[in-house]
């Protein structure tokens, strides 16, 4: 079992995932899922963070106008109806 040192301030825990585990299924629903909305936003946030550096990374477009995107939205938006 892998032991992971986890810092909260002024407090270091080290524990297995198997121990955080049971810990978290010990809280209250309530706290539960705050718990869970708390990992699903770190999750969110580390995508989003990638995602903006992918598209920062890509070189800009410059040959598109905006007539070209006014006709790509009412084609997609016709699709859509």
């Amino acid at each position: 079992m892998n032991t992971t040192t986890v810092t909260i301030p002024n407090i270091t825990v080290q524990l297995t995932v198997e121990q955080l585990i049971t810990a978290a299924r010990q809280l209250q629903p309530g706290e539960r899922a705050k718990l869970a909305r708390a990992l699903a936003d770190t999750r969110l946030d580390s995508e989003l963070t990638q995602l903006i550096t992918e598209l920062y990374s890509q070189p800009p477009v410059d040959d598109i106008s905006d007539i070209d995107i006014l006709a790509e939205i009412r084609a997609t938006r016709q699709q859509h109806s």
